[in-house]
């Protein structure tokens, strides 16, 4: 089974359709450990809550996902745990202590942050030791998923 991160742009994706959806979706398959930090449910929770502020959904439907968030298989890691590795990740690469905890957790688990926060892809894309440590969440390659289930 293939370890990965995940981080709140990618979660997101499993409950409002936007860009990259069914990518995100694979991660779901049941061939993936998925690891998160505990940042997970509070960024999460923002999004949804400004979605609610815009009135693009109502808060029911955002408390209705934050139960769904729960149910999933997602190994979740103390914030306190990673803060000293993330805050060298956050002043190495000039990224924030939040996506730098995302970061510091591939790094401790020696596996994947898949992403789709754009920005963060490509600020640290090729940045040692963060560029084997990280995927777009767009390229997953699809025989990851067949060696899954084979």
């Amino acid at each position: 089974m293939n370890r990965v991160v995940v981080d709140a742009s990618v979660a997101i994706k499993w409950y409002l359709p936007e860009p990259n959806s069914t990518d995100a979706d694979r991660l779901l398959s049941g061939g993936f450990q998925l690891l998160a930090p505990d940042l997970l449910f509070p960024e999460i929770g923002n999004v949804l809550w400004k979605r609610v502020m815009r009135s693009e959904m109502t808060a029911p439907k955002a408390q209705l996902i934050l139960r769904a968030l729960e149910s999933l298989p997602i190994t979740l890691r103390p914030a306190s745990v990673l803060a000293e590795n993330a805050m060298t990740v956050a002043c190495g690469l000039k990224r924030s202590f939040y996506d730098s905890l995302y970061l510091a957790l591939a790094l401790m688990e020696d596996c994947r942050l898949v992403t789709a926060d754009r920005k963060l892809f490509d600020a640290v894309k090729d940045a040692a030791p963060i560029r084997k440590h990280i995927l777009w969440v767009g390229d997953v390659p699809a025989e990851v998923f067949r060696t899954d289930f084979y």
